[in-house]
């Protein structure tokens, strides 16, 4: 039997892959919540008939995050999913959803908490939302709307984009 004097397998020294004394950064979820749900068909039951043609749908998404009062390492992350379908002006159903998730970023750079709560917290809230979304749409009649995949990345990246067209917009222009 061999010894490793509290040295981990790898040499780091403290098995979980940080060097030199650094804590490892941690994502938790401490709690997920539904925090509004609605679902209305204004035109049911006549929406609910078969259908030819698959109706429009547009999808919005909107993510948020906060951080939670009296902490420094919790953040109140909430994904809002806003589902309409219709036939011209004709609203088939609208769904809304808010989901939110409770995180505890410990030991993350300050570079890296924005990117982490706007982009990895909203990917793991996602998978929950989605299947909300797809049993209501299926409870209020209609086949169960499944949502596909968002990239999280690329929405990111253009709000940041956004926000620096419009901080550009704002400045005063600068004459010498």
């Amino acid at each position: 039997m061999s010894e490793t004097n509290g040295q981990a397998p790898n040499g780091s020294g403290n098995g979980n892959g940080a060097q030199g004394g650094e804590a490892a950064p941690q994502l938790n979820i401490l709690t997920q919540y539904v925090r509004d749900l609605s679902f209305e068909s204004p035109q049911a039951p006549a929406a609910l008939r078969e259908r030819t043609q698959a109706p429009g749908i547009n999808i919005g998404v909107n993510v948020t995050a906060n951080q939670v009062d009296g902490s420094q390492t919790d953040f109140d992350v909430r994904l809002k999913l806003d589902a309409k379908a219709g036939e011209g002006e004709q609203t088939l159903f609208h769904a809304e959803l808010e989901y939110g998730g409770v995180f505890r970023l410990q030991n993350f750079k300050d570079e890296h908490r924005v990117p982490i709560l706007f982009i990895e917290c909203p990917r793991l809230l996602f998978p929950f939302a989605r299947q909300i979304i797809a049993d209501v749409t299926r409870n209020g009649g209609f086949p169960p709307l499944m949502i596909d995949p968002i990239d999280f990345a690329q929405l990111f990246q253009q709000r940041v984009a956004e926000e620096r067209a419009r901080a550009q917009v704002q400045q005063p222009s600068q004459t010498s």
